[in-house]
C-alpha cells in the first residue's frame, strides 16, 4: 500500500486511517497469543536450533564459529539471539519516547496522533514479549552496547523535536531486525518455537510500522526546504549505518565471555565479504525509499558507498537479498 511522492493530503490521511484501523482489527497480545507455559514453548538450553545460520548471521559465517564444537556453537548462538531480542526491546523504548514527544505536539484532528498511539501500544506489547522470552531463556544478556544504553533516553526525546529525522531513525532500527527475521522464516529456519512465535508476531505488526514511516516520509520530505532536504539526504545513510551497528553488533562483553578473537569479531562486524553483503542487504528497501524521495544525489550516493551500505534498490517491498557469496 503506497502513495506517490506527490500523493495528495487526503490520500495520505486515508492511508493513515487504514493503518490505524488495522491496529484495531489485527493485533496481538503477548500473553494471549503465546501460551508461554505450554510444552511446545518450553525452552531447551541445549536445543541445536540455537546454532547461528552462516548465510544470515555474520558471526555464524566465520570459519572460527563453524569450527567450534556443537555445544559451544549452541551456547554462543543462544546468547547472540537472546541479546538481539533484548536489544529489540531497548530500541522499541527509544522509539516510544520519540514518538510520544512528536504525537503530543500534534494539533487536534491530526491523523498521525491516533496512529502513533496505536503503534506505541503495540511496541509496549513487543517489549513485554521480548522481555518474557529473555527471562524464560534465562541468559543474563545486557542488550544494547553501553554508550547507546546511556544515551537512549536523550536520543528518544530529541527525536521528537526533529520528526522527519525521527522516522528516518525508526527505519534505521526496524529494517535490520525486520530483514533478518524475515530471512530466517523464508528459509524455513529451524528455530526454538518460542523464538519463532515472537518473530511472527513482531513481523506482522512491524509491517504496519514500517509502512507508516515510509508514507510519513513520502508525505513530509517533499515539503521541506532545500537545506533541510540536503540535511535529510545526509542523515539517511548515517542513521542507517549507525543504527545497524547498534542493533546488530553485540557488546564487547560478548567477545570476552566467549573468547572470540579480535580479528574474528572485526571480520564479522563488518569487514569480511560475507558480513559486508549481509549489512548492505538490510537496506535494499530504504535505498529504494531514499531514491524515490530524491535523496540519492551524487554526494549522498558516495556516502552510502563509503559507509558500506550501498547496493541495488529493492524492486518490491521486502525483496529477498540474493547472496553472491557461498559459505563453505
Amino acid at each position: 500500500m503506497t502513495l506517490s511522492t506527490s500523493g495528495s493530503t487526503e490520500a495520505y490521511r486515508d492511508l493513515v486511517r487504514t493503518l490505524s484501523e488495522g491496529s484495531v482489527h489485527r493485533r496481538f497480545d503477548p500473553y494471549l497469543d503465546i501460551d508461554w507455559d505450554s510444552p511446545e514453548f518450553a525452552i531447551d538450553p541445549d536445543d541445536p536450533r540455537w546454532i547461528l545460520i552462516p548465510e544470515l548471521d555474520p558471526l555464524g559465517a566465520t570459519a572460527w564459529y563453524r569450527s567450534l564444537p556443537r555445544e559451544r556453537q549452541i551456547e554462543i548462538g543462544k546468547w547472540r539471539m537472546v541479546n538481539a531480542v533484548k536489544v529489540g526491546a531497548a530500541f522499541e523504548s527509544v522509539l516510544i519516547r520519540g514518538m510520544m514527544q512528536y504525537a503530543m505536539k500534534l494539533p487536534n484532528g491530526a491523523p498521525e496522533f491516533r496512529y502513533c498511539m496505536h503503534e506505541m501500544t503495540e511496541e509496549c506489547n513487543h517489549i513485554q514479549m521480548f522481555q518474557e522470552l529473555v527471562n524464560r531463556v534465562g541468559v543474563d544478556v545486557p542488550g544494547m552496547r553501553p554508550l547507546f544504553r546511556r544515551l537512549s533516553p536523550l536520543i528518544g526525546v530529541a527525536g521528537g523535536y526533529a520528526h522527519v529525522v525521527l522516522f528516518i531513525g525508526i527505519l534505521g532500527g526496524e529494517e535490520p531486525i525486520d530483514h533478518y527475521q524475515k530471512a530466517l522464516i523464508r528459509r524455513g529456519a529451524e528455530l526454538p518455537p518460542a523464538v519463532l512465535r515472537t518473530m511472527e508476531i513482531h513481523i506482522a505488526e512491524e509491517a504496519r510500522h514500517i509502512s507508516f514511516a515510509n508514507e510519513f516520509l513520502k508525505a513530509k520530505v517533499p515539503k521541506l526546504g532545500p537545506v533541510t532536504t540536503a540535511v535529510c539526504g545526509l542523515a539517511f545513510p548515517l542513521a542507517m549505518r549507525w543504527l545497524a551497528g547498534e542493533i546488530m553488533v553485540p557488546p564487547r562483553s560478548f567477545a570476552r565471555e566467549f573468547d572470540i578473537p579480535d580479528e574474528v569479531f572485526r571480520a564479522a562486524f563488518w569487514r569480511s565479504p560475507e558480513a559486508k553483503e549481509i549489512l548492505a542487504g538490510y537496506f535494499t528497501d530504504v535505498r529504494a525509499l531514499a531514491d524515490d524521495l530524491g535523496l540519492m544525489t551524487p554526494v549522498t550516493r558516495r556516502l552510502w558507498r563509503a559507509l558500506g551500505i550501498d547496493g541495488p534498490r529493492a524492486r518490491y517491498r521486502s525483496e529477498p537479498m540474493r547472496s553472491r557469496h557461498a559459505v563453505a
